[in-house]
């Protein structure tokens, strides 16, 4: 396929994992816009080797931490706080009350470990695309990853019961 036609196939993924990073729409859609920018620009740098969407989702995870980086504290924080959808309508239906529970649970997770549970729950890569695209060892993703399905767990007040081994029946 045609590098053009990768980077637009591209696009829908990249869009729902800035929104899930930024919490905010116009703020995911032009980190989106600045990664394709800066991928049509540096596409002789582009080998061929791996993933192109994995590529690209480097590209936009280097923009996102650098954003942070160049941003205050305050704004950094309030740029993590999830668009908080109507208490009224959310009370409706469990299922939402639960998805925005769970929303507000990521959004409070270390930068490093929501970015490795939405690189492999959202964007579905494999722990070693995940880890190339984190710019780190696939055995530092997976316990980035453990530990953030665990945090979660923790925070929407879901934790299992550990199993304990010999004691069934009791």
């Amino acid at each position: 396929m045609p590098f053009l036609d990768e980077i637009e196939a591209a696009i829908p993924g990249l869009r729902a994992y800035a929104r899930a990073l930024l919490r905010d729409r116009e703020a995911a859609d032009d980190l989106v816009q600045d990664t394709l920018e800066t991928a049509l620009a540096r596409q002789a740098q582009w080998r061929g080797e791996g993933s192109l969407r994995a590529w690209l989702c480097r590209i936009l995870l280097n923009q996102f931490r650098d954003g942070l980086r160049r941003s205050r504290p305050s704004a950094a924080v309030l740029a993590l706080v999830p668009d908080a959808p109507d208490p009224l309508a959310t009370r409706a239906a469990d299922g939402r009350l639960a998805l925005t529970e769970v929303h507000r649970a990521i959004g409070r997770l270390p930068e490093d470990q929501r970015a490795a549970l939405l690189l492999v729950a959202l964007e579905g890569m494999s722990l070693a695309e995940a880890a190339s695209v984190s710019g780190c060892a696939e055995g530092t993703l997976a316990s980035r990853l453990a530990r953030a399905r665990v945090a979660l767990r923790q925070m929407t007040g879901r934790e299992a019961v550990p199993h304990r081994p010999g004691k069934a029946g009791e």
